[in-house]
């Protein structure tokens, strides 16, 4: 059996001069003219199936039609697709050229893409047909359904691989910060080579494997759990284009036999109330989540209910996957695990930081050198990246989660990280999920105050209420209970599901 110790004593960087992840990866794959790639499905019960091979021919076609309009190594591309099999084939494709894709989410709105064309200086956009009125001044538009797919069938299919070296830029990601404009964070080819790792050693993927990831197509946890990690492996990935239902879920997941499965806690919350004994999960033998800490209660849930471990995982847009729990290694559940071998951290006032260089790290924030080089500190004559995530770690070497720098409350001299909280309202029968922030209060400072999204048939009433509190005083350090709670249908969250604490301020 694989231990940490063994893992991270034995792991060494070994990054190829050059990358180019079409080439490298899609290709060579593509070698097993049957080996499945893509699974794609949607919700009224279509269902594609891709090949590497037919990836690489598709990219190849893509490649050629990029080139043939003008696009050189370098350019930027949006990328503007919901979930279909020509996201991929668009990323592969772009990739394959040296056209620098820009995965963004459809839901942005007119304004929002503007701000990301005339910041990246973009060139080009391939998207979909009710989107092509948000790109008024981009010239340059594929559209999926029309001129993008007579590319696919008509572009020339002899296409050579653009040299990529491991620090060329080649992935660019939209990240909203609490304040100011969303940052282009831009990755070089290591990123995409070193995605490969948090694959192997936390999804524990092999080239028999079929992973589905829920994520949406413009983050960058798209990249690291449906398309660059999996493939890098050899695994397939299903592909699924619907509303979520978690019903629909654990019925595709029995009927696909998908083998490790990532969502976010806010599904898992969700998923753990459903009647997982009618459904077969018995090809499930793993699942993860990040994007925001599972709570320990849903962990222990979600794993007496399924019998499949639970494995969460942490990560920044900036530094991809870092601190990881893994199948050969104990959980303890409300951890964010261990740091990935080949990842250095230190904890500076409370923060994680992560010790620089380091190949997953981005080349920074585009065209803005200022805003990079704020996040980065040194101690001697180390260097580190600032995460801006508060968290503490105990005597075997787990990290915990204790709430963004700005999130922690202070209450009569008392620091207390809103995940505390969280955990133990999480552990009531009647609370589905909850967000804790603190609130001005002229004699503690402040006081923490929770926001509560009941169970169906649960009515919040003020019984519930003190109820919770005296429960949350059981759970943990009495000083800590939530002073005041408001029940709410649902919590404000960003496009990719992260809690927005600060739209709760001052309520």
């Amino acid at each position: 059996m694989v231990t940490y110790d063994e893992s991270y004593r034995s792991f060494r960087w070994q990054l190829p001069e050059t990358f180019n992840f079409a080439a490298d990866v899609v290709d060579a794959w593509a070698k097993d003219a049957q080996k499945l790639a893509l699974l794609w499905c949607d919700e009224s019960g279509r269902e594609e199936r891709y090949t590497f091979a037919r990836i690489s021919e598709l990219s190849r076609r893509l490649g050629s039609a990029l080139r043939a309009r003008g696009l050189k190594k370098g350019d930027r591309c949006i990328v503007m697709l919901p979930r279909l099999p020509q996201w991929q084939i668009a990323m592969v494709g772009c990739l394959r050229v040296g056209v620098i894709p820009i995965p963004c989410i459809d839901m942005l709105t007119a304004k929002d893409v503007k701000f990301r064309v005339e910041h990246s200086g973009a060139a080009g956009a391939i998207t979909t047909r009710p989107n092509v009125g948000k790109f008024p001044d981009l010239k340059l538009r594929l559209v999926v359904g029309e001129d993008f797919d007579a590319a696919l069938d008509t572009a020339d299919p002899d296409c050579p691989p653009e040299r990529i070296a491991a620090e060329d830029p080649v992935a660019m990601y939209y990240t909203s910060g609490s304040t100011g404009n969303p940052k282009g964070v831009t990755h070089a080819a290591r990123a995409l080579y070193a995605w490969r790792f948090s694959s192997q050693l936390w999804h524990d993927l092999k080239s028999n494997d079929l992973m589905w990831c829920t994520a949406d197509t413009g983050w960058s946890k798209a990249g690291t759990a449906i398309l660059f990690g999996p493939w890098s492996c050899g695994a397939a990935v299903l592909f699924h284009r619907g509303k979520f239902d978690p019903a629909e879920r654990l019925r595709l997941l029995a009927k696909h036999r998908v083998t490790v499965f990532c969502a976010a806690a806010t599904e898992f919350r969700r998923l753990v109330n459903e009647d997982l004994s009618a459904y077969d999960l018995s090809a499930l033998r793993l699942t993860v989540s990040a994007g925001e800490t599972v709570n320990p209660e849903i962990v222990r849930r979600w794993h007496e209910k399924s019998g499949v471990p639970l494995l969460d995982g942490y990560g920044q847009t900036e530094t991809l996957m870092t601190v990881l729990n893994y199948p050969f290694l104990p959980v303890k559940p409300g951890s964010m695990g261990k740091p990935l071998p080949g990842v250095e951290t230190a904890i500076l006032d409370g923060q994680l930081a992560i010790r620089l260089p380091n190949p997953q790290m981005m080349l920074g924030y585009w065209n803005e050198p200022e805003r990079t080089a704020a996040g980065k500190t040194r101690v001697g004559d180390t260097e580190y990246w600032l995460t801006g995530d508060m968290v503490r770690q105990d005597a075997d070497g787990y990290l915990f989660y204790e709430g963004r720098a700005d999130d922690i409350i202070s209450s009569a001299g008392y620091r207390i990280g809103p995940m505390e909280v969280e955990n133990a309202l999480a552990e009531h029968p009647a609370v589905q999920e909850s967000a804790a922030v603190g609130k001005p209060d002229a004699e503690r400072g402040e006081i923490v105050k929770a926001f509560v999204v009941l169970r169906d048939g649960v009515d919040g009433t003020p019984q519930l209420a003190a109820e919770l509190q005296e429960h949350v005083k059981k759970s943990t350090a009495p000083y800590k209970y939530p002073r005041e709670i408001e029940f709410m249908a649902e919590l404000p969250k960003n496009a990719s599901g992260k809690l927005l604490r600060r739209v709760l301020r001052g309520r």
